[in-house]
């Protein structure tokens, strides 16, 4: 029998409460930011286990990835579900590493549990679809409230 591909939907991971616009001075501090809205929505179990994992991974390596986007993550046994939280940029781009070098205006966080790493997988796939469109990505970056950003995200 063949395995079927699942198709791993962005929007299902989304909450309009983890969408975030950031007036952030650097990368450490947008993470703080998108970190801290996570934490007023209860999704972290424990907030400095998470911040250190997602920063232990960036001192590893960037997850600026380019064209203007992140992907700051962190898989950890506390976790029951994904969850991606949206941070956008509203002040100078930010200085992320990025293995392009460009600078960063648009992030998504992803949090979930060690081991699911399939899912995982998918979810980054997913995103690098909407990563890769030149238009989606502007609008999003341009986006002026939360229910715009969840809009533009639905079908994916």
């Amino acid at each position: 029998m063949l395995k079927t591909k699942k198709n791993v939907k962005i929007s299902s991971y989304l909450d309009i409460n983890l969408v975030s616009f950031l007036q952030a001075n650097s990368r450490d501090e947008a993470i703080f930011q998108i970190i801290d809205n996570l934490e007023k929505f209860e999704k972290l179990p424990d907030r400095k286990l998470f911040y250190d994992a997602i920063m232990k991974r960036e001192n590893i390596v960037s997850t600026g990835i380019g064209m203007g986007v992140a992907i700051p993550h962190a898989k950890l046994n506390q976790f029951d579900e994904f969850f991606i939280a949206i941070g956008i940029q509203k002040g100078l781009s930010l200085d992320w590493d990025s293995l392009d070098g460009t600078f960063v205006k648009l992030i998504f966080m992803i949090g979930g549990p060690e081991n699911r790493q399939n899912e995982y997988l998918q979810i980054l796939s997913s995103l690098t679809v909407i990563i890769k469109d030149e238009k989606l990505r502007k609008q999003l970056i341009n986006a002026l409230t939360k229910e715009e950003v969840i809009k533009l995200l639905v079908n994916y």
